[in-house]
């Protein structure tokens, strides 16, 4: 488990998934990236490999055994739908949450177009949020991808955010998150963009 006190919309993190690579501008000075280091450091088992992407098969039945409801961020410590995180596996943790209906489950990634390649595949409780992060205008094709998920209930996740986004179109998205970086070398946030 790790701790989601400084993410305000999660009291829950489950990581059946660690670790990932950077694809984007917004990976560069990515928190837990450096956090998996740190793990390592300090002898964490799950993070012997350091962030190098790695299921969790001990996690996958975590949220069943939780009887009070929780709002719970899913592969808080990696992406779920990494091209290193087997369908098979991805499957089984849409499993666990259909049957955890008690729970509201966030997903974030930063590669929606996976998700949609396979979400017809996939069930689609209405606790299960998609969310997709966007960290300036070139990447505003994830929230395209996006809305072609299957999910009940669809977010961006603007942050860090690095620049301007002049024409974001929010038809179809129901939640918006924005923020910017913090940290070692954290880039500044203008607040006209």
């Amino acid at each position: 488990m790790t701790n989601t006190r400084g993410i305000g919309w999660a009291e829950e993190s489950w990581n059946p998934t660690t670790g990932c690579t950077k694809i984007s501008p917004g990976c560069a000075h990515c928190w837990a990236e450096r956090m998996a280091w740190r793990l390592q450091g300090m002898g964490h088992a799950r993070y012997a490999h350091g962030f190098r992407v790695t299921t969790h098969e001990d996690l996958l039945a975590r949220p069943l055994r939780w009887t009070k409801p929780r709002l719970v961020y899913v592969s808080f410590m990696g992406d779920l739908f990494h091209d290193e995180v087997p369908e098979e596996f991805i499957g089984r943790v849409f499993d666990v949450m259909e049957h955890a209906p008690q729970h509201r489950f966030h997903l974030l990634t930063k590669r929606p177009a996976r998700l949609v390649r396979l979400s017809p595949r996939l069930p689609w409780p209405a606790n299960v949020w998609a969310g997709a992060t966007v960290e300036d205008a070139a990447h505003l094709y994830r929230a395209e991808q996006l809305r072609r998920c299957g999910a009940a209930v669809k977010y961006l996740v603007l942050e860090p955010l690095l620049g301007p986004i002049d024409a974001l179109d929010l038809l179809g998205i129901d939640w918006l998150i924005l923020g910017g970086e913090s940290g070692p070398g954290a880039r500044s946030l203008r607040i006209d963009w």
